[in-house]
């Protein structure tokens, strides 16, 4: 027996383990609702960013690049990997 169309997709073990992050599982679940929510969550970032800057200087700029790093070498490993989803 197959589920109804209009029933809610199960996530995945790795979607559960994201969403079960304090902040970051909200802002994930929130944007895995309606993808306009990601333009504000980049948004709000940005204006962190400003209002840090305006704070502490350009010394802020140095620390979010060192913090995307990790972030960025994950998204390489990620786009590489040469496992796929199977359909």
């Amino acid at each position: 027996m197959t589920a109804p169309s209009d029933a809610p997709l199960r996530p995945s073990p790795g979607m559960r383990l994201l969403y079960a992050l304090p902040l970051i599982g909200w802002f994930a679940r929130d944007i895995a609702r309606d993808t306009d929510n990601a333009v504000y969550a980049v948004v709000v970032l940005l204006t962190v960013l400003i209002l840090a800057a305006l704070k502490w200087g350009v010394f802020v700029f140095t620390l979010a690049a060192l913090a995307a790093v990790p972030l960025i070498f994950l998204f390489f490993v990620v786009i590489s990997w040469p496992f796929g989803t199977r359909d």
